[in-house]
């Protein structure tokens, strides 16, 4: 495979952040044998939780977008568990599984849309092998501080 993440996170014009200081008594990942799970990570615009809920105050494709700054900031974590791991994300065989929670109205029904901007950008980033993963996404009536998307990520290690 000479699929290279960082070249194609360079293309894309993505800069990883740091791993964010956990708000609650949880940490960022945790890995047991060659998997990955990271904590869930809200949304976040210009640093502060993006704010809205599907169906009221906001609308599918400005969530998308929401979901795709998470995949960000997941990859991020995600970097930080590898090095954590004695490897980088090029180390990372494969995305397992995604869960997303969307804050919504009881009546939307487009979760699985608002995930795409997440599952899109994971899958270009990774390749259509490593990057294609199961997936969740669910509707909740709430999120922490008011955020519209929470998602959660596991990943499997060479």
């Amino acid at each position: 495979m000479n699929h290279d993440v960082y070249a194609q996170l360079a293309t894309l014009d993505i800069t990883l952040p740091p791993v964010a200081v956990p708000a609650a008594a949880y940490v960022p990942f945790v890995q047991t044998g060659k998997l990955v799970l990271l904590s869930g990570h809200i949304a976040k615009r210009d640093g502060q939780p993006w704010v809205g809920q599907l169906g009221r105050t906001m609308t599918t494709e400005e969530a998308k977008g929401a979901a795709r700054a998470v995949a960000i900031d997941l990859m991020g974590t995600l970097h930080a568990a590898c090095v954590a791991a004695g490897t980088d994300l090029n180390g990372v065989k494969r995305i397992v599984k995604v869960l997303s929670l969307v804050n919504s109205s009881p009546d939307y029904t487009e979760h699985h849309l608002v995930t795409n901007g997440c599952s899109e950008l994971l899958g270009l980033v990774f390749g259509p092998q490593a990057g294609a993963h199961a997936r969740s996404a669910f509707g909740v009536a709430q999120l922490p501080m008011g955020t519209c998307v929470e998602i959660e990520l596991m990943a499997e290690l060479a």
